[in-house]
């Protein structure tokens, strides 16, 4: 289903692109109609039928930017989020070790405020308070911003962009630190939310943003991270484009393994004549010479997800034809689209664990999957097998699963490649 028709060429050309609204955008990769990857159903749910949105993947030339074309509203993506950093200790360290450098190169101490957009259960914001900073978190999911509040960080309940910011900044002033990760993927409106930061950051203050790399994406076939909340995968290019649309210059860039490829910049007001670091200038050469503007880049991108699709669900078919039971670990949004869009089922797969207690007792949009607890991995009938979803967490995940490998089990990795670890 990754094939593009004339269909879809016809109405990528009208697809108006979300930096700067110009037309004439090329179809990358259509995915077909698939659930919401976070609607996870509950048993008494599993009459209804999932609601489906097209997933299609298209590329402007005039911003770089790499886009869906289906924009759903949020209250139905944000409603009731199943997504809580904190359950993930690779996460919550990420996180503890930017902060620390933060707090050093910033030189912050209970005078300064940092506000972290779409601040998730406080995983990030936790480490700045404990070092006496003050702190605001950000977040549209109330369910998620209330455990934020339980553990005793601020948090207001919105959608941030300029209105937001002009009322956090009346309520509070300008904030000396802002964090935006994983964020700017999920916005319709991006130059709504990219002018909220340019209102809401002081002068002397700086902007830090974490989004998926496009360039990981596509290199590493990672098109399990295309899912109907992420509306945009970004290069350097695209987001410096963006930001200078209003008055904010990228001063410094780094490439972060995280998620599978991750882009963090550092971010701030271009008055006074500042310009972009050694850094990000490099990589904005970088990006011109493998073709960020360039289709040609992206055309093999559909080929190469249809290859992985037929070679994971051979390798499967071929296990469990052998006699071998397998399991899934991670509920993860990716997991939802890599089943899905590869047709597993119960047929092949028993159940998805995950550690989330959120998620625990719900199931899988589409192939309807039962999740469970961890526990269950070595219960018997114990799995032989565990397809890891959450693949960007593998070595955290294989790390805490040392009774499953001390009984021999092995564990699929389905991207870039789908192989075996032992």
């Amino acid at each position: 289903m990754a094939i593009i028709d004339d269909d879809l060429t016809r109405r990528a050309a009208e697809f108006p692109c979300r930096i700067d609204g110009s037309r004439g955008c090329v179809p990358i990769l259509s995915l077909g109609s698939l659930p919401l990857a976070n609607a996870l159903p509950r048993a008494s749910e599993l009459a209804t039928v999932d609601a489906r949105y097209p997933l299609e993947l298209v590329f402007s030339p005039s911003t770089t930017l790499v886009q869906i074309m289906e924009t759903v509203p949020p209250e139905h993506l944000f409603g009731d989020y199943v997504y809580f950093s904190s359950f993930s200790d690779t996460m919550v360290e990420h996180a503890r070790v930017l902060v620390e450098r933060l707090i050093a190169r910033q030189r912050l101490d209970g005078s300064k405020r940092v506000v972290e957009v779409a601040s998730n259960d406080g995983y990030l914001l936790q480490h700045y308070q404990r070092a006496g900073v003050a702190v605001l978190g950000v977040e549209p999911a109330a369910n998620v911003a209330e455990v934020a509040v339980a553990k005793g960080i601020p948090t207001r309940v919105a959608f941030f962009g300029e209105e937001c910011a002009r009322a956090l900044v009346t309520e509070g002033g300008q904030a000396d630190v802002i964090h935006a990760h994983n964020v700017l993927a999920h916005v319709a409106d991006l130059n709504g939310v990219v002018a909220g930061f340019a209102k809401l950051l002081r002068d002397d203050g700086v902007l830090v943003v974490e989004v998926p790399y496009v360039k990981d994406m596509i290199d590493s076939v990672e098109f399990d991270t295309i899912y109907h909340e992420h509306l945009c995968y970004f290069s350097l290019t695209a987001l410096v484009r963006l930001f200078a649309r209003h008055g904010l210059i990228v001063d410094d860039v780094e490439r972060v393994a995280i998620h599978g490829g991750t882009l963090r910049l550092f971010a701030a007001h271009e008055r006074g004549g500042r310009r972009a670091g050694p850094r990000t200038e490099a990589l904005l050469e970088q990006e011109h010479a493998w073709g960020v503007d360039r289709p040609e880049f992206y055309r093999d991108f559909a080929r190469r997800v249809e290859t992985l699709k037929t070679s994971l669900v051979s390798l499967l078919s071929e296990r469990k034809r052998a006699g071998r039971r397998i399991a899934a670990y991670g509920a993860a949004a990716k997991g939802a689209i890599l089943l899905n869009y590869c047709g597993l089922g119960p047929e092949l797969i028993d159940f998805v664990a995950d550690r989330s207690t959120y998620k625990q007792g719900r199931f899988v949009p589409g192939v309807r999957l039962p999740i469970v607890a961890p526990a269950r991995i070595v219960e018997h009938p114990a799995p032989d097998d565990l397809l890891l979803l959450a693949w960007n967490f593998a070595d955290e995940i294989i790390a805490q699963q040392h009774e499953f490998r001390r009984r021999g089990g092995q564990f699929i990795v389905p991207v870039p490649t789908p192989h075996v670890v032992e």
